[in-house]
């Protein structure tokens, strides 16, 4: 298992990114994969600096467990706000964009492209586990 802990800031949204890519190219992910769970770093992340610890900044751990063969795991951890992201009610995707309420088409495309996807807050952190199967 890899980790990482960052400022919780959008301009380390780079850092996160790049971090997660190189754990996913050490076991050949394939490109399409990839790009799914770079997309749910991106959202997970970007949702952490802007809301967990607002108007103020904190740390965010992000851990990337590759041991099981076909597994992916990705485990994002911050002592923000506490707040499930699984919580929130889905984004009725039949109403044009102009139609719908502003924010959660993130959340829920992540929750389309992961296979598991787990919440807990313990200890005054969230943790929000992400599993891709690859």
């Amino acid at each position: 298992m890899a980790e990482i802990e960052l400022e919780a800031v959008v301009e380390n949204l780079a850092s996160a990114t790049e971090f997660v890519t190189n754990q996913l190219e050490r076991i050949r992910c394939s490109m399409g994969t990839q790009m799914q769970i770079e997309l749910a770093v991106d959202e997970i992340f970007t949702n952490i600096c802007m809301y967990a610890y607002a108007p103020d900044t904190g740390k965010a751990v992000i851990s990337v467990d590759t041991d099981t063969p076909g597994i992916v795991k990705l485990t994002f951890t911050d002592s923000g706000i506490p707040y499930n992201p699984l919580e929130k009610e889905d984004p009725d995707t039949t109403l044009s964009a102009s139609e719908r309420k502003i924010g959660g088409l993130g959340i829920y495309l992540v929750k389309k492209s992961m296979d598991e996807m787990s919440y807990e807050y313990k200890d005054g952190h969230n943790i929000l586990t992400l599993i891709k199967r690859v």
